[in-house]
């Protein structure tokens, strides 16, 4: 039973990895334009179908067909920001809300014509074998997957700590005037930040479509995100990375021993009583507002 149960917990956080690179590009976008943008999983969805194409139709190695994903996924990205999103700057929240919606929905139409709405597995680029620790089985899959995902994870996290960019975009999230006072490009930040979560989203939605496959569905995997950011808290980095592993982790020990149908919204169920107990979420900002 023992093993068991860490077979399952070591699943469940490898499963995690994918939820911390999704709720990263959340966060990045939030902190620097104050806008949670629900396109987020259909920036994951095309990112992954220009991969499938760039290998099966073009014939591309792995390794080109992930960098030409990765710069559609900012083209797309850039387009969204510049034709939609910059001119919403300023709009009540709702409206912003309703925009990345409704670009969404946009996207995952785009998609359907395309490709169609059938799920598609992705050529094999990840080794399968299992990896064996100890007696506990890992598939390759998931552990490469995972370990991908850590890298990427930690790359962004040690160029938001410490570039230049980085700290201005920091600078922006605490105080916007100050920021712009001071010479921070503001609208640099503003597609930077976005430029970043695309490039999260575009690695997170390959790794997600290497396991499971891809299709114009893909996209709503991003809103099992929300109990992660939900529970780290919109403006904490480190807290999302947490956060990440746990649901993650929850998600899985659940699925295994309950079922699927509470491995569902029993993780929602956990955020509630702890955003009751603390609004903010466990590592978000308290914010005081004087009128």
């Amino acid at each position: 039973m023992l093993r068991q149960f860490l077979e399952f917990s070591i699943i469940g956080i490898a499963s995690g990895g994918m939820y911390v690179l999704s709720a990263l590009g959340f966060v990045i976008i939030f902190k620097a334009t104050r806008i949670f943008n629900f396109a987020m999983g259909e920036m994951m969805m095309l990112p992954a179908f220009i991969f499938l194409w760039a290998m099966a139709t073009v014939g591309l190695h792995w390794g080109l067909a992930l960098l030409v994903a990765i710069l559609g996924g900012i083209v797309i990205v850039l387009i969204l920001e510049r034709v939609v999103m910059r001119r919403m700057i300023g709009r009540p929240v709702v409206v912003l809300v309703m925009v990345t919606l409704g670009a969404g929905s946009v996207m995952r139409g785009i998609a359907g014509l395309i490709w169609g709405h059938e799920i598609v597995t992705l050529p094999s680029f990840i080794p399968r074998d299992p990896i064996f620790l100890g007696d506990i089985l890992i598939p390759g899959k998931l552990a490469w997957s995972f370990l991908a995902a850590a890298v990427v994870a930690g790359g962004f996290v040690a160029y938001y700590r410490f570039s230049r960019a980085g700290i201005a975009i920091r600078a922006t999230a605490s105080d916007l005037v100050t920021a712009e006072v001071l010479g921070v490009n503001v609208r640099w930040v503003y597609t930077l930040a976005w430029m970043l979560a695309g490039v999260l989203a575009a690695v997170a939605g390959i790794l997600a479509a290497s396991v499971n496959g891809v299709s114009p569905q893909l996209g709503f995997v991003a809103l099992n995100v929300l109990a992660v950011i939900m529970l780290a808290g919109m403006t904490s980095v480190f807290g999302v990375l947490v956060a990440g592993l746990f649901i993650g982790w929850l998600e899985t020990i659940v699925g295994a021993y309950l079922s699927a149908a509470w491995q569902s919204f029993l993780p929602y169920v956990i955020v509630l009583l702890v955003m009751m107990v603390k609004p903010s979420g466990l590592f978000g900002e308290e914010r005081v507002e004087r009128i």
